[in-house]
């Protein structure tokens, strides 16, 4: 006997049990992206390091501390997508998408990859929802986007989660913020990480979104970037606000969000929840007008957001969301003799062309194994047919839950009966959806 391979740390399997939640999540983010006017985009699992370099930035933690890297046997550098953000902007360029009229508005579900400390919710395989749009620079589309992510969190029924935002300005304007920040924090270099200290000259802001408690006290009394931002950043986040004014949404102006990918400016945002203990943060995004720039497209305004389902199914479970159960057997078919298992075959296929679910043994069971088995997968209904019946042609049909009973023609005349009866008894409209 070999030995039994587990699973590698940070990752997880998501079982038959309980994959139909992730289903009804993704169908309802699915949902609310395309009310939103987003297609779908599906990208590679990797993609040459340099994009993550220039894309999310070499002064991140997730680029100097969290990607999974490795050369190929054909000595290329190839990196596990740690977020989904730069492979949509490389497809954006690399195919010209933008020849098909702008704005270009896509959304993607993905699993994602970055070296950390596995803990709830956070895992070194992850997934994303996420939703980009390239081309537009108004301040509605920033609004806009953070309503699409909201309406998921109103469409599974999710509470407390509150809407945090902030402006981080552009380029132009954040040399002076820069600047301020330099100054500030250089009269702490001994007491700075050693990785803050490597941002000190090169990127100051990343120090804000340090993790370590003494770089984070020390934060708190930092230069506030909304000091800095010039007429034109203040007058795009004044907008912005006000558009979330007239579509109701809740938000709180949080000077200190900067988020920790390189690539934002102007616009940033979260949803930040309690209920799942510190890592509270279940989606964050914003404005990264100089990506497609960066990775050697003309300047493009771009913005968007991901959100972690991992945790978002966390706050759902912690808030007692309960979420549909998934579909259960139609008709479980138990079958005495050879003749019987291949009617009962034959019934099986026919229902199932018509999108009902019915199962029949393949196991070998016998007939008392076969009913326990039909009560444990919760089948609706159930269907004994030995050789007697066959030569009767006709069978009786179990209601599981009420016991109450009616027969069925062994004939072509099985599939009407049963779904007329069907119906009436699981008062569906399922005669009408089938015609």
């Amino acid at each position: 006997m070999g030995v039994l391979t587990k699973k590698v740390k940070g990752a997880e399997d998501i079982l038959p049990r309980d994959s139909y939640k992730w289903q009804f999540v993704e169908d309802v983010m699915k949902q609310q992206a395309e009310v939103y006017g987003f297609k779908e985009i599906r990208t590679p699992v990797f993609e040459h390091t340099m994009l993550f370099n220039r894309g999310v930035g070499e002064t991140t933690d997730v680029v100097q501390k969290e990607m999974y890297t490795f050369d190929t046997k054909g000595g290329e550098s190839i990196t596990l997508r740690p977020e989904g953000t730069a492979g949509a902007a490389r497809a954006y360029l690399e195919h010209a998408l933008y020849n098909d009229g702008l704005p270009v508005k896509a959304y993607y579900l993905l699993s994602c990859y970055r070296y950390e400390k596995a803990q709830a919710g956070r895992q070194r395989e992850f997934h994303q929802f996420g939703m980009e749009t390239y081309g537009a620079s108004d301040a509605k589309a920033d609004a806009e986007m953070i309503c699409a992510a909201n309406s998921v969190f109103e469409r599974l029924g999710v509470k407390n989660v509150r809407l945090e935002l902030n402006s981080i300005g552009c380029k132009t304007c954040r040399k002076d913020f820069t600047n301020a920040l330099k100054e500030y924090f250089g009269k702490y270099t001994d007491k700075l990480c050693a990785t803050c200290l490597s941002r000190l000259e090169r990127n100051p802001m990343r120090i804000l979104d340090c993790k370590s408690e003494i770089c984070s006290a020390i934060a708190k009394d930092a230069p506030k970037v909304l000091d800095y931002i010039c007429t034109d950043c203040s007058q795009h986040f004044e907008r912005v606000k006000s558009f979330l004014d007239v579509a109701e949404v809740d938000y709180t102006v949080n000077p200190t969000i900067v988020r920790g990918l390189d690539y934002y400016t102007r616009t940033v945002f979260e949803f930040v929840t309690d209920t799942i203990g510190a890592q509270g943060t279940v989606c964050g995004g914003g404005r990264y007008d100089g990506l497609i720039e960066e990775l050697g497209g003309q300047p493009t305004p771009s913005l968007g957001f991901a959100m972690g389902i991992e945790r978002l199914l966390l706050v759902m479970q912690s808030q007692g969301i309960e979420l549909p159960q998934p579909k259960t057997c139609d008709l479980y078919i138990a079958a005495l003799g050879e003749n019987a298992e291949k009617k009962a075959f034959e019934f099986v296929r026919e229902l199932r062309d018509s999108s009902l679910i019915a199962e029949m043994d393949i196991v070998g069971r016998g007939l008392r194994a076969q009913m326990k088995y039909a009560d444990k997968i919760k089948a609706k209904f159930s269907m004994v047919i030995g050789d007697d019946d066959i030569n009767a042609n006709k069978a009786s049909v179990k209601n599981m839950s009420t016991g109450d009973k009616f027969d069925v023609p062994l004939d072509k005349g099985f599939f009407e009966a049963f779904i007329e009866k069907y119906a009436i008894m699981e008062q569906t409209g399922i005669i009408d959806s089938l015609k």
